[in-house]
């Protein structure tokens, strides 16, 4: 009993099984609110072809994560200890069974549906493992990567509604931001296991400061776009945007503020907090 607790527990945890469905219910929020409003709550649920593209994401993702914390393993020992312990309930070699299992599952469902999301998935699948093994180690591009894999899904059901616009471009841009920031902090916060495990993040090759005055030049990109977005009808998530104005202020005072590892941890929980407000957030768009 207590070994199938255990193996569940690591499946979440390995998986990243609540952001993982947090990412899905973002996608149909999106698709409900923006991108096709015009059309009724039951059609959008019912939707097939949008529940196979929510369903192919949330496969590749789940796989997604299981390679990331396959590569990640080390690392995580001496940054997150918690984290390591969980994510390593399940074994390396049945980490790498679910991987591929999934990936098999997400390229034959692709493949019956069209040859362009085979495509789309395809390469959402390799872009995660190339980021996974290599690039993640290189300073200037894991961070950009990092976010754009997050982004990457919800173009999956833009390119299905065709809906492109000012509005949307500039919400993508906010979302992309505060990830960005994100990813940014959670190299300061791992900082050590990064130095032994020679990984290429900003603040080892450039140091802790210069990483500040980056983030400090994305939180007035995001203060900016904040700004922008206030001038179009956007219902009552315009308070969502307003608040972000005061809420970026802060975290950016704050992320100079603080100095040791457990405070950038609290920096990027608020981050994850106030994404995940936004999520929620997207319902009071009219």
């Amino acid at each position: 009993m207590y070994r199938f607790y255990y193996q569940i527990l690591g499946f979440v945890s390995t998986t990243r099984l609540l952001n993982v469905i947090v990412l899905c219910l973002t996608q149909y929020l999106i698709s409900i609110y923006i991108l096709a409003p015009e059309r009724s709550l039951i059609s959008l649920i019912l939707d097939f072809n949008l529940f196979i593209i929510v369903l192919l994401t949330a496969i590749s993702t789940l796989s997604g994560f299981i390679i990331n914390n396959f590569y990640d393993s080390e690392k995580d020992r001496i940054n997150r200890p918690k984290i390591f312990f969980l994510g390593n309930l399940i074994s390396e070699i049945n980490q790498l069974k679910l991987y591929f299992l999934f990936n098999l599952i997400a390229i034959i469902i692709s493949i019956t549906i069209s040859y362009k999301a085979f495509i789309f998935f395809s390469f959402y699948i390799f872009v995660i493992w190339l980021y996974s093994y290599r690039i993640k180690r290189l300073y200037w591009l894991s961070n950009f990567f990092s976010t754009a894999i997050v982004i990457y899904p919800f173009f999956g059901v833009t390119l299905y509604f065709g809906t492109f616009s000012l509005k949307v471009m500039l919400m993508a841009l906010f979302l992309f931001n505060l990830l960005f920031l994100k990813d940014l902090v959670k190299d300061l916060q791992n900082l050590k296991g990064d130095w032994i495990q020679e990984y290429k993040t900003l603040p080892i090759i450039y140091g802790v400061f210069n990483t500040k005055i980056l983030a400090s030049f994305f939180s007035l990109f995001t203060f900016i776009l904040s700004i922008n977005l206030l001038n179009f009808q956007i219902g009552n998530i315009y308070f969502y945007y307003l608040l972000s104005i005061f809420f970026i202020l802060i975290w950016t005072v704050c992320l100079w503020i603080y100095k040791e590892q457990k405070n950038y941890l609290w920096l990027r929980n608020f981050i994850k907090i106030w994404i995940l407000a936004g999520v929620f957030s997207i319902t009071l768009i009219s």
